[in-house]
C-alpha cells in the first residue's frame, strides 16, 4: 500500500523506509542509513531519492485514514493537534524558514529559532500507552494561520474518516484536543458544521462572558449581547458549578474538576472570525477548572483550564473531559520518537518540499510500527524489565522489526549496477552560488523607546477579550 503511493524513485524510497525501521538505535545522519543492510543501493541513490523522489500524499492520507484506528474507552474518535518545529538554524539557503518558538533552559524563557514548523494530527487510545495514530502533517508556510490550517486539517481527515466508515451516522461525536497554543473558540467556530467537538486548554489569565440576562418588559435600548464576567483568576465571579467530580487517580492523587456551563469569550476581532456578517458570534462552550493533588515530578501543582465547545455537562461528562485531556501529552512522546529514535530532524535537507517528501516518510515509518505491533517480539535489554506484548513502546517494537521483514515480501526491485557520474572537472570552481533566504517573522516586533524599561507585573491584567 505505501509502496503504490510512492510515484517516482519508488525503489529507493522504499528502501530508505525500511532502513529508518531496521537501523540499530537511533537514527543520527542520513548518509548512516545507506549502510544499513536493508538499503540495498549507495548514498548517491538515498540522496536523489529525496531530491527528485514523489510521493503521493493524498493517496497516503486516504490509506491511513481506512486503517484500524485506536478509540477512547467510549468508542469515540479523539484527535490531538499540535506544531512541532523542524529546527534549521544555520540553513542559510534554504528557503520558507520562519522563527519557531522553543523553551530555553531558564524558568519561562522562550528563544525564536529559524526553522519550519509542521502541524501535525493524530488519533489517541485510551490506557497507558504511548502510541498514536499520525494522520496528516502539513509544513506551516510564513504568514499561515495556523488555526485555519488547522481547521482543515480537521475537516479533511473527518471526511476521509466518513469515507472509511470509520465514523457514521449515530456514532459519538470527534473529538478534537489542543493545547492552550490554539484559540479553542474559533477552533470550534471553523468546525461548527461538522460532527466534532474540541476541547483545549486556556489561560490561566482568560476572562470569559456568561450567557446574556433575560431582557425585561418595557425596556429600552440595545439588548445586551454578554452577561457578567468570568474571570479565571478571581473566585468571586465563579459562582456554584453546574457539575462536579472528585476521583482517585494512581499518578495525580485527588483530582477535583468543576465545570460552568455556557460561557463565551468577548470577541473584537472581525477580519479573524467572519467577513460576511455584520455581528460577531457567540461562541457558547463549557469551561472546567481541574486541580489534582500532586505531579509525579514532585512539583506544586497548577490548575488546569479546559474550554469544552459542548453544553450542558454532566458529571460523567466532565470526568470523561479531563481524563481525556490527559493523554493529549501521548502527542509529545510521538514527537520525540521522530526526532530522537527515528531521525526526523537529523537531514540537513535543503529545499522544502524534500523535508515534506521525508516527513511522510517518517509518518509511514510510524505507521508499520503500529501495525507490527501485535506481532513483535520483545526483544529487551538486560536491565529492563519483561513488558506483555499488548505493552510494547514504539522503540522496543521497533527493535525485532528486521525480523518480522524477513517474513514478508518487498516490493521494491533489486538495484541495478550502475557507476557514478564524472562532477565537476577538475579546477573548476563552481559559478553558481546557491541564493540565501531570509527567515521570515511570523509577528511584528513592538520597538520601545530606549529610556523604557519593561518589569513583570505581579497581577497581569486579565485578557477580557478574546
Amino acid at each position: 500500500m505505501f509502496y503504490d503511493c510512492l510515484t517516482a524513485r519508488a525503489d529507493a524510497l522504499f528502501d530508505l523506509t525500511d532502513a529508518v525501521l531496521c537501523a540499530d538505535g537511533p537514527v543520527r545522519s542520513l548518509v548512516e542509513l545507506s549502510l544499513v543492510g536493508e538499503h540495498r543501493r549507495g548514498h548517491g541513490a538515498l540522496y536523489d531519492a529525496l531530491a527528485c523522489g514523489r510521493l503521493d500524499i493524498d493517496r497516503l492520507r486516504t490509506a491511513l485514514a481506512g486503517l484500524p484506528l485506536p478509540r477512547a474507552a467510549d468508542g469515540r474518535l479523539v484527535l490531538a493537534v499540535d506544531v512541532t518545529c523542524w529546527l534549521r538554524p544555520d540553513a542559510h539557503t534554504s528557503p520558507q524558514r520562519v522563527l519557531c518558538h522553543t523553551y530555553g533552559r531558564g524558568k519561562d524563557q522562550t528563544i525564536m529559532v529559524p526553522g519550519w514548523p509542521y502541524s501535525m494530527v493524530v488519533a489517541l487510545e485510551s490506557g497507558r500507552s504511548s502510541w498514536t495514530a499520525p494522520l496528516d502533517a502539513v509544513r506551516l508556510a510564513p504568514g499561515a494561520d495556523a488555526a485555519a490550517i488547522t481547521a482543515g486539517q480537521v475537516r479533511d481527515i473527518v471526511g476521509r474518516l466518513v469515507a472509511a466508515g470509520q465514523w457514521q451516522a449515530g456514532d459519538p461525536d470527534v473529538l478534537v484536543v489542543a493545547d492552550a497554543g490554539y484559540d479553542a473558540p474559533r477552533l470550534a467556530f471553523l468546525l461548527a458544521d461538522l460532527p466534532v467537538q474540541v476541547l483545549a486548554r486556556m489561560r490561566s489569565d482568560r476572562v470569559l462572558r456568561r450567557a446574556a440576562p433575560p431582557r425585561l418588559p418595557g425596556t429600552n435600548g440595545r439588548p445586551p449581547r454578554h452577561g457578567g464576567e468570568f474571570v479565571f483568576g478571581d473566585p468571586a465571579t465563579w459562582a456554584e458549578p453546574d457539575a462536579a467530580t472528585i476521583t482517585d487517580t494512581r499518578l495525580y492523587g485527588t483530582a477535583w474538576a468543576r465545570a460552568w456551563n455556557r460561557l463565551h469569550p468577548r470577541l473584537t476581532h472581525r477580519n479573524a472570525w467572519t467577513d460576511t456578517a455584520k455581528t460577531l458570534p457567540i461562541i457558547e462552550g463549557t469551561v472546567i477548572r481541574l486541580e489534582v493533588g500532586h505531579l509525579p515530578s514532585g512539583a506544586t501543582p497548577k490548575p488546569v483550564w479546559l474550554w469544552w465547545s459542548g453544553v450542558d455537562p454532566t458529571a460523567a461528562d466532565v470526568n470523561r473531559l479531563w481524563q481525556t485531556f490527559l493523554r493529549r501529552f501521548d502527542i509529545e512522546h510521538t514527537f520525540r520518537l521522530f526526532k530522537q529514535t527515528l531521525g526526523w530532524t537529523c537531514p540537513k535537507t535543503r529545499t522544502p518540499r524534500a523535508a515534506d517528501l521525508w516527513t511522510w516518510l517518517i509518518l509511514a515509518a510510524h505507521t508499520q510500527l503500529r501495525l507490527a505491533r501485535a506481532a513483535a517480539a520483545d526483544l529487551r535489554r538486560p536491565w529492563e524489565k519483561p513488558t506483555p506484548p499488548q505493552r510494547l513502546s514504539p522503540a522496543r517494537v521497533r527493535r525485532g522489526f528486521r525480523h518480522l521483514r524477513t517474513k514478508t515480501t518487498c516490493p521494491a526491485s533489486a538495484p541495478k549496477p550502475s557507476r557514478p557520474g564524472p562532477g565537476r572537472p577538475p579546477g573548476r570552481r563552481n559559478t553558481q552560488p546557491t541564493p540565501r533566504h531570509d527567515v521570515h517573522i511570523a509577528t511584528t516586533k513592538k520597538t520601545s523607546k530606549p529610556d523604557t524599561k519593561k518589569t513583570k507585573t505581579a497581577n497581569p491584567r486579565p485578557r477580557r477579550t478574546g
